[in-house]
């Protein structure tokens, strides 16, 4: 074969033999050159890996506690999320979470997700609230309308 060329089957031009790198390209100086898998995963910049942050997963059927009573708040992945007779709209900014329930301001929480334990802090909350995933969410009956988002600069403040 030419110059620059593998003869070897399996050995062309960026193919994986056993965790090595195979370059069919010759240098002046070497026939073919062989860099470890494990050290090329290494030299990636750190970058890519914070582009592969998990994302929060905040779906689910939560409960809380309040006082006596059980409430149950239904988190969809159509940012909408339900208590009662209740439709909220959520989002997640940083490590907050913002509802609205249509009355043109957003009510921003402190958050922390730990697994299936939610707690929310701040806004109109004299305490932390921390509520537990207990299961899954139920798919958002046609009926039932998600109010509009506010605009990010409205935001009610104590």
């Amino acid at each position: 074969m030419g110059r620059g060329r593998s003869s070897t089957p399996g050995r062309g031009l960026l193919s994986a033999v056993s965790g090595y790198y195979v370059s069919a390209f010759r240098s002046r100086d070497f026939d073919v050159r062989l860099i470890r898998l494990p050290l090329l995963l290494a030299l990636l910049p750190p970058a890519a890996a914070a582009q592969t942050a998990r994302r929060l997963h905040l779906e689910g059927d939560w409960q809380a506690k309040a006082g006596e009573e059980i409430r149950h708040i239904m988190v969809r992945t159509d940012s909408s999320a339900q208590f009662g007779d209740q439709v909220a709209r959520w989002r997640l900014v940083t490590d907050s979470l913002w509802l609205t329930l249509g009355d043109g301001v957003w009510q921003v929480y402190g958050m922390r997700l730990e697994g299936d334990r939610l707690t929310l802090s701040g806004g109109d909350l004299d305490k932390p609230v921390t509520l537990r995933r207990v299961g899954l969410a139920t798919p958002r009956p046609d009926s039932v309308v998600i109010p509009p988002p506010p605009p990010p600069t409205e935001r009610a403040w104590d």
